[in-house]
């Protein structure tokens, strides 16, 4: 008999979900991973420091009330790391208690240390100077997520240039900033920081930023970063680094050198897999470290399950704490429901955005008839108390069945409204519930049925035009 029924490597979100999921099956649960980083990456290195982080500059600055106070508005007038570290190193501590309160809670045994296969049902753990212990397992999930990506042409030296994870070690708020790469983290983070006022250029090799995005969306937050005095550089390559004495140089394949006090690369991330031997199990990993599973997050090893960031798109915490939950059920062989094709993406950006759905090039390009209907915050009351005159809500409706095919949201509380639609969605709701909903006054989330009157009354015009 094994050691324990379900086996999981990695205490993120994803890994969390699946050991958890399994022990409320009753079945006996152990989960793997160093002391030091309980709750994974996303707890300690990657979203919940970044998220945090981006709160405590709001606040200090005081940028959100700026419309109301003027520009010259600031809580804080010399904002320090050590002001921002304060808040986050508070969230990341109770965060972790969390974690490990819920973990003994359901009598999931946590083995402190580093795992690697051994055989396809054995994995040996190790860490604090200790023998290597060899743990059997019935089922094994592998959810140990991803790293920072670091190009080999980089010299990195967590001080001058640095990728994500150095964000939170530094020393001091930087006046430049080069960020390269316009990906979710590169965008963030830029936003975040030239909030601080450093000023920031953002180099892309592609024509435009976060192209899974409404184009609309994205070039009314370009416009404000620019605002915020971010510089964009796209279609450029960075040829090279030169670290100084002052700072770093960063030369482009066209020519141009820019100077900053630090250069943050966002180059993608990398599957923690090179140190989990996973020829030993009978497994391999790509060259970006991730592992192939199918439907259910079994890999080739029909007892080997893998789940979160190390098997790639669409690697967000919300995500792979679905795929947890659900790997855990199949592993224990328990009935439960797909997860739903209708997923939101939030991406905390100043201002922040979210969307669900599909976007107008999408539809456009697919030939689906649709029809747009939009709010500015600026027409609501609750837009002017809380002083957000950019904010929008974008509704995206079937001219055919007046379903929402997508529902996009810039501003204020991006994050929370696209429930709404969300829900509309997976329901199978029509604009009309919008347009006969009442909600409360005055809110956001008025936006809907603002946005919701003006899809349908282009809609009745189109008709009474068609006869």
């Amino acid at each position: 008999m094994n050691d324990f029924d379900l086996l999981v490597l990695g205490s993120g979100p994803g890994g969390q979900r699946a050991a958890i999921a399994a022990a409320k099956l009753g079945r006996r649960v152990a989960i793997v991973d160093r002391r030091d980083m309980m709750g994974g990456v996303c707890i300690n290195t990657g979203t919940i420091p970044s998220k945090t982080l981006r709160e405590a500059v709001l606040y200090l600055t005081g940028l959100n009330q700026r419309e109301l106070y003027g520009q010259s508005y600031r809580v804080k007038q010399d904002i320090t790391v050590a002001d921002l570290g304060i808040r986050t190193q508070h969230v990341i501590g109770r965060e972790v208690d969390v974690i490990r309160s819920q973990l003994a809670r359901n009598h999931v045994t946590v083995l402190p240390g580093m795992g690697r296969f051994l055989e396809p049902d054995a994995v040996g753990v190790s860490g604090g100077g200790e023998r290597e212990r060899k743990v059997t397992a019935d089922r094994i999930v592998i959810a140990t997520g991803t790293r920072p990506a670091r190009p080999d042409t980089v010299e990195f030296d967590d001080r001058t240039v640095i990728d994500s994870d150095g964000i939170i070690n530094m020393e001091r708020i930087p006046e430049t900033m080069v960020v390269v790469g316009a990906g979710v983290i590169g965008i963030e983070y830029a936003s975040m920081f030239a909030a601080l006022g450093t000023r920031v250029t953002v180099v892309e090799r592609r024509d435009r930023m976060l192209d899974f995005c409404d184009l609309e969306i994205i070039e009314a937050l370009k416009y404000h970063l620019r605002d915020l005095a971010v510089t964009f550089r796209f279609r450029e390559t960075v040829a090279s680094v030169e670290r100084t004495a002052h700072g770093a140089l960063t030369v482009l394949e066209s020519g141009k050198r820019i100077p900053a006090d630090t250069v943050m690369y966002s180059a993608g991330r990398q599957g923690m897999t090179d140190g989990l031997d996973l020829d030993a199990a009978g497994l391999t990993a790509d060259h970006r470290g991730r592992i192939k599973v199918d439907e259910n997050y079994r890999t080739e090893v029909p007892h080997v399950y893998a789940v979160g960031d190390v098997i790639g798109f669409p690697s967000l915490a919300a995500t792979s704490m679905e795929q947890g939950r659900l790997a855990a059920h199949h592993a224990c062989g328990e009935p439960v429901s797909e997860i739903h094709k209708v997923q939101p993406i939030g991406i905390y950006t100043i201002p922040e955005i979210s969307f669900v759905g599909r976007t107008e090039d999408e539809l456009t390009e697919a030939k689906v008839p649709f029809e747009v209907g939009v709010s500015r915050y600026r027409e609501l009351a609750r837009g002017q108390i809380i002083g957000d005159s950019y904010g929008m809500l974008k509704l995206l409706v079937s001219s055919e069945d007046r379903s929402l095919l997508g529902v996009h949201v810039f501003g204020t509380g991006a994050t929370e409204l696209v429930h709404i639609g969300q829900a509309v969605m997976d329901l199978g709701g029509t604009v009309d519930y919008l347009v006969d909903a009442v909600f409360n006054y005055p809110t956001l989330a008025e936006s809907y049925k603002v946005a919701a009157l003006d899809a349908t009354n282009k809609m009745r015009h189109i008709a009474r035009l068609g006869g």
